[in-house]
């Protein structure tokens, strides 16, 4: 698999089958290529709302087929699409008393989701409203800071990523995670990156490649060199957010990241940063 080892690596958003939309790797798939390249865990995340589920029976299955021979975790989250009643306390709680350890902000039902694709946002979930966050969401963070596991921007605006962040910072939440902000649909500027980290002190969310439409991806890494070199390695997070069926299978893709970035002047330290270190505090592993 070229120069690069993958061995101990946490991916902190990857999507793989049961889904909506076909995927490369089911769950077990997936759990059986993150044991066989030695990473130490991965995060599974679904539009339709929880992975909690699924994640505790790759764990077990892990533990049935494999006898502890390996150290590698699944970890679930929840997404508060409209699937999950929107921004919904109950929904946030039970997902974290079962584990989940990332808490995603709207992501197809986002306004910002709904009005970048020309959809009728009439159903959206909202996080802003009259210019302040909506009550439930203060619940929300309340639940985020007592379990201590991270917040995630979804595919909100960037606007709406930076009053919320600012909110949850205000309300105690350590862990905050700014989703592929280079995504066009996010579509926050280099700019407003290196000063949403310099003024919150939030980690970016990096990943592999991003939909054009028909089918067609466009690759990041260009632009993820650039805003690790504008924002500090510190502060960015190798993802793939892969299981696409376009892109290559998840562990190549983070392979070809990987290498990319030690082929363009990012050190060997520095991408241990980026695919180890951070991933493992936000999930508060060894």
């Amino acid at each position: 698999m070229g120069n690069v080892s993958l061995k101990g690596v946490i991916d902190m958003h990857v999507h793989s089958n049961p889904d909506i939309r076909h995927r490369a790797y089911d769950d077990f798939q997936l759990m059986e290529a993150g044991i066989r390249v030695g990473a130490r865990a991965i995060v599974i995340k679904t539009h339709q709302g929880t992975t909690v589920d699924r994640a505790y029976l790759c764990n077990r299955h892990n533990e049935l087929v494999h006898h502890g021979d390996n150290d590698f975790t699944m970890f679930g989250s929840v997404t508060l699409n409209r699937q999950m009643g929107g921004i919904n306390p109950a929904a946030v709680e039970s997902g974290l008393k079962l584990g989940a350890k990332v808490i995603w902000m709207p992501t197809q039902s986002a306004r910002n989701h709904q009005c970048q694709n020309h959809l009728d946002p009439s159903n959206c979930v909202d996080v802003i409203k009259d210019g302040h966050i909506v009550p439930e969401l203060k619940s929300v963070f309340q639940l985020i800071k007592d379990f201590d596991v991270v917040l995630g921007t979804g595919h909100l605006s960037p606007d709406e990523c930076f009053r919320v962040v600012e909110a949850a910072r205000d309300a105690g939440i350590r862990k905050i995670v700014v989703t592929h902000p280079e995504w066009w649909l996010v579509g926050m500027s280099l700019k407003d990156q290196v000063r949403i980290v310099r003024d919150y002190q939030v980690i970016l969310e990096h990943c592999f490649a991003q939909p054009l439409g028909g089918g067609k991806y466009k690759s990041n890494l260009p632009m993820n060199l650039e805003a690790i070199e504008a924002c500090g390695y510190e502060h960015v997070m190798v993802c793939t957010d892969g299981g696409q069926v376009e892109n290559p299978y998840w562990e190549i893709a983070l392979e070809q990241y990987m290498q990319y970035l030690l082929d363009h002047g990012i050190s060997e330290s520095q991408l241990y940063h980026m695919t180890h270190t951070i991933q493992a505090a936000l999930l508060g592993i060894d």
